[in-house]
């Protein structure tokens, strides 16, 4: 990349922003659609400026934040009696979380810190916003994979892991089953299913051995 490239870029995308903004105020200046476009015009000059310099650090920094700043805008626009966009940010954030931390960011650790926050984060929103219905229990399920993968995976221990992940997975089922619909008993089914996973994987190594 030369200085030509990223001039070009910058110049193109500030005149077509313009060029969608005038458009947007004679048209319809009631509503703001410009914006849509330009957030995505604006990763030209960027993603050219920070990937062909190799710095990919700073290009999640700066890419969450414009993200962040849109989501935030795009909420105080349109639905301001309704604050969603704190249900997006927390994930967004972690972009470059893990990108600065590096090599550690594939660690137990790590993995560990990451899900306990998110379990965190999600249970305060679910107490703010929705008491009744406990449906942090959702993204607590999926972040667990995380810490449970990088654990298993390095011991390359996989039969212990599907027996784990087996065991997370007709807990979460259960638990879903009788905070969603008790009178119903349905969770038998996925956990018939997902119990398959680790007697395939004792028999074939038993087989093989």
């Amino acid at each position: 990349m030369n200085k030509h490239q990223a001039s070009f870029a910058t110049v193109a995308s500030v005149l077509s922003i313009l060029f969608l903004a005038i458009t947007n105020y004679n048209t319809t200046p009631h509503d703001l659609w410009f914006i849509y476009p330009s957030f995505v015009i604006l990763q030209w000059p960027i993603s050219i400026y920070f990937l062909a310099k190799g710095k990919l650090k700073h290009y999640s920094a700066l890419t969450t934040a414009i993200l962040i700043a849109f989501l935030i805008f795009e909420n105080m626009l349109n639905s301001p009696d309704h604050i969603w966009f704190v249900f997006a940010v927390y994930p967004l954030l972690w972009w470059p979380i893990l990108m600065y931390l590096g090599k550690y960011r594939s660690s137990f650790t790590i993995a560990i810190i990451g899900s306990l926050c998110t379990i965190l984060y999600y249970e305060m929103l679910n107490s703010f916003y929705a008491p009744q219905y406990p449906w942090v229990i959702y993204p607590s399920f999926l972040v667990l994979w995380w810490p449970l993968a990088i654990y298993y995976g390095r011991k390359k221990n996989h039969f212990n892991f599907s027996i784990t992940a087996t065991l997370l997975t007709a807990i979460f089922f259960i638990t879903t089953n009788v905070i969603s619909s008790p009178s119903t008993i349905w969770a038998v089914y996925p956990i018939f299913a997902i119990i398959w996973w680790p007697l395939s994987m004792y028999y074939f190594h038993k087989r093989k051995y």
